[in-house]
């Protein structure tokens, strides 16, 4: 699950681009199939955001919440793959967004009725 925060004026318009950069980096270093998308946008009224000095309007937050696996060197790449490609594809600056990857044990996921350590057709690799 993947939220994505922003000033709505300037989200909205990026949304579906935003989501396919996203995904394209869960794929690229995550091994992500291509339909294990979940994104979740929220777009706030500009008095709703409150965001650090130096920052522009544009200021975007996303949050990954993924199962506890991946290694450090995979969660930089990933992070470092998001900055790079959001700033070349989307056109916001890198000081501009701030990524949070929150993991949480795999008992502590629950999907199509199981939790996710009982889960054994997952088309993805957890532990990379």
């Amino acid at each position: 699950m993947i939220i994505i925060y922003g000033i709505k004026e300037h989200l909205n318009p990026l949304k579906a681009r935003l989501s396919e950069v996203i995904h394209g980096c869960m794929q690229s270093v995550l091994g992500m199939p291509e339909d294990k998308r979940a994104h979740r946008f929220i777009p706030l009224d500009a008095e709703d955001f409150y965001y650090p000095g130096g920052r522009s309007p544009a200021y975007t937050v996303i949050e990954i919440n993924m199962m506890q696996g991946r290694t450090a060197a995979t969660q930089k790449a990933l992070i470092k793959e998001l900055f790079s490609r959001i700033e070349s594809e989307v056109g916001i600056a890198p000081v501009d967004v701030e990524i949070t990857l929150k993991e949480q044990p795999a008992h502590c996921w629950g999907f199509r009725g199981m939790t996710g350590d009982e889960a054994r057709d997952l088309k993805y690799a957890v532990k990379v």
